[in-house]
């Protein structure tokens, strides 16, 4: 079952549909931006109602900034959860042992505050936290990757980069993530454009 942003044209979900990643045919794909009024953090984190995707010359999964794809049933599987940021692709990959579980559009850091590329563990978990160095501003199920305040976190996903370092994400895939990650869970920061998520997990298996 696909599941599509209220308002999304017609002919857009047909290419939605057409350019999915390949899943299993039983698989459900979810392709949407943050459930409206879920929640009051989706609330409050909203989809830009159109925008285009980011270098799409390189991007092949046709999903617009605060969109995202999940696989419930990959979510449930067994393996280690591994997470990938492409910073050219402004993407998030998410696997639990081979299989991809999901991929989301993402906001990292600006020119002048970039996020820093490597290996990192997730260190603190909090569901509601607000940043102890940018006015108290509120970081919904935050996933901290250093002490000097980069983390995983809901927030307003733009078709570029925009955070002071951190990588957000929209409301509802930072909910599913947060449910299914640990302490210790490892999230590979990479700057490089893979042509799939495949390579996305090569690239940084291979750093």
């Amino acid at each position: 079952m696909i599941r599509v942003a209220p308002g999304l044209p017609r002919t857009c979900a047909l290419a939605l549909f057409a350019l999915s990643f390949a899943a299993p045919a039983h698989a459900q794909v979810e392709v949407l931006a943050p459930l409206p009024a879920e929640s009051e953090v989706d609330a409050r984190f909203p989809a830009p109602a159109a925008a285009t995707p980011t270098t799409p010359e390189a991007t092949t999964d046709r999903l617009r900034p605060g969109q995202f794809r999940w696989l419930p049933e990959a979510a449930s599987a067994g393996g280690q959860v591994r997470i990938i940021v492409s910073l050219p692709l402004q993407r998030v990959y998410v696997f639990r042992g081979e299989s991809l579980v999901g991929i989301s559009t993402t906001s990292t850091g600006e020119p002048g505050y970039d996020t820093p590329t490597g290996t990192f563990r997730i260190l603190q978990k909090k569901v509601h936290h607000r940043s102890n160095l940018y006015d108290d501003a509120p970081m919904p199920y935050m996933q901290r990757l250093t002490w000097d305040g980069i983390a995983l976190h809901a927030g307003e996903v733009r078709d570029q980069p925009a955070s002071h370092g951190c990588i957000r994400l929209p409301a509802a895939f930072a909910r599913r993530l947060f449910a299914m990650t640990a302490l210790g869970t490892e999230v590979s920061v990479i700057d490089a454009a893979p042509a799939d998520p495949q390579e996305a997990l090569t690239i940084a298996s291979a750093g």
